[in-house]
């Protein structure tokens, strides 16, 4: 299980930009992404509640999504959803809610739930919300844009250093878009 790339970006755009490596900060995100902060940064959720909790700190997706995509005819590259971090070798979508995952040597982000993919995934490639949604067997619908995280723990996190579950809850709770 590693990273596979990182990113950030200052304004919000549906991209982020890859950088060698990113900074964590705890209770806040990633150092220099517009999604960065104790409440939320979202501009639709900033617009209903500014001072709701930001449990949308740091986006997380497996690559596996990507080469999915690739097979139905999709080109996605790290970063181009806009998650800052883009994992290989961890089912991100199968994690308990609350599960603290350890990136690098020092920084752990705790998992919050689900993306919910908005409209401007279809602006990006037409047809990618409906790649990225799926029904499970009882007609429910499945959300496979990532996960959300916020920081518990600072620090460095580059391309190519280990993801290590580091806590799961006792219980398991599945994960529900936030």
């Amino acid at each position: 299980m590693q990273v596979v790339c990182v990113a950030r970006d200052g304004t919000h755009r549906f991209s982020k930009q890859p950088v060698p490596a990113i900074t964590l900060l705890a209770g806040l995100g990633v150092e220099g992404d517009a999604h960065a902060g104790v409440t939320v940064k979202h501009r639709s959720r900033v617009a209903k509640d500014p001072t709701v909790p930001n449990l949308r700190q740091v986006h997380l997706i497996q690559a596996e999504l990507f080469d999915e995509l690739a097979a139905r005819g999709f080109t996605v590259a790290p970063a181009a959803m806009g998650e800052n971090v883009t994992t290989r070798g961890i089912d991100l979508l199968a994690l308990s809610a609350g599960t603290r995952l350890r990136l690098g040597d020092a920084a752990v982000v705790e998992v919050t739930g689900l993306r919910n993919p908005c409209r401007q995934i279809d602006a990006f490639q037409p047809g990618l919300m409906q790649a990225v949604l799926g029904r499970d067997a009882e007609g429910g619908l499945v959300r496979r844009a990532g996960v959300m995280a916020v920081v518990v723990e600072g620090g460095r996190v580059a391309a190519g250093d280990p993801v290590q579950v580091a806590w799961q809850p006792t219980l398991f709770q599945a994960l529900a878009a936030v």
